[in-house]
């Protein structure tokens, strides 16, 4: 599985962004998938996550409300719809692939990353 990772930029506070993650190998529409963001000097964290058929999604608390996890399995596509951003949301933002199915937190898959710059 290769994962491509892109659409950040730099927005100011209170915009829009959407980020996309193309997927290649495997069954893209079988397997869940996730975003997670790494903040200039800190760990990288989970965002949110979507399973394969789309219908079950999770979030991080510190984006519920705001982002939208999204997928268009005929694209093998991904997509992460950013509102009401927050300078807070800088990071880098990755897309990634557990081992398993729903529920497991072990990623083996990982995208090269996309910026995204949130200014105030």
């Amino acid at each position: 599985v290769q994962l491509q990772a892109f659409g950040g930029g730099l927005v100011q506070a209170g915009g829009s962004l959407r980020l996309s993650c193309a997927a290649s190998g495997g069954t893209f529409s079988s397997y869940t998938m996730a975003w997670f963001r790494q903040a200039p000097g800190k760990e990288r964290v989970f965002v949110a996550a979507i399973n394969g058929g789309g219908d079950f999604t999770k979030y991080a608390d510190s984006v519920k409300g705001r982002f939208t996890i999204s997928r268009d399995n005929a694209k093998n596509t991904m997509y992460l719809q950013m509102n009401s951003l927050k300078p807070e949301d800088t990071a880098v933002y990755y897309c990634a692939k557990p081992k398993g199915n729903w529920g497991v937190t072990e990623y083996e898959y990982w995208g090269q990353g996309t910026k995204v710059t949130v200014s105030s």
